[in-house]
């Protein structure tokens, strides 16, 4: 089995504020990873480590085994950005555009009918969309930052059922999500950070540990969804 991503003693900062710091870990192929932490915690920037978005201060970062500032290989990776819907009104293209622009990669362009603008779209409906393109993309990796905010409990559960099965097909899955019983019910390991990583490992092995009372710093426990 491949390694998809590969942290190695990687710290970054924001000016004097450091968001992640000396976090070493492996994404293998066909793994669900679920990334928790409290708000402010360095998740989303991690993240953003992974993908090569941000550059580390120090350490280094491969991606499908390769240092991630020499990928160039984006039709591998579906992404949706923690702030997908609000940047969704600067953006005057079609839902289908939208979504096919997750197809570029492997279709190219082609014409397209008139659909509703995703500008003009709810923020629950622009997230759908947004969802929709990083998944039409049939990408090796899914990198998805609490995806389902403000879409409907309906559309999530939907959306989190067609998760599992594209895990079960294959595709790996980076997930930030702030439910954690959503991100312990779905995925096979966990990554647990507040600046520093508290736990990598196994679902199981995070519910057991006191990984979750450290990062955040306060009593907790896991709720389990059942849908």
């Amino acid at each position: 089995m491949s390694e998809i991503v590969d942290l190695d003693d990687v710290t970054f900062a924001y000016g004097d504020t450091v968001a992640v710091s000396d976090v070493s870990l492996t994404v293998e192929e066909g793994e669900f990873l679920g990334l928790v932490g409290p708000n402010g915690s360095g998740k989303t920037t991690l993240l953003h480590l992974m993908l090569g978005l941000h550059e580390p201060d120090a350490g280094s970062v491969e991606l499908f085994g390769r240092p991630v500032e020499e990928f160039d290989d984006g039709g591998r990776i579906g992404y949706v950005s923690q702030k997908a819907t609000s940047r969704g009104g600067a953006m005057p293209v079609t839902v289908r555009e939208c979504v096919t622009m997750g197809r570029f990669a492997h279709t190219g362009r082609g014409r397209l009918s008139t659909a509703d603008l995703v500008s003009e779209l709810s923020g629950g409906q622009r997230q759908r969309a947004y969802i929709a393109r990083a998944l039409a993309s049939d990408a090796d990796l899914l990198a998805l930052d609490e995806p389902t905010v403000g879409v409907d409990a309906e559309s999530r559960d939907a959306f989190y059922a067609l998760l599992d099965e594209l895990n079960d097909e294959g595709i790996t899955v980076i997930l930030i999500e702030h439910d954690i019983g959503v991100v312990t019910d779905r995925a096979n390991r966990i990554a647990c950070v507040n600046t520093k990583l508290y736990h990598h490992g196994d679902t199981e092995s995070f519910v057991e540990s006191d990984a979750l009372v450290e990062a955040y710093g306060t009593t907790g426990q896991v709720v389990h969804h059942h849908h």
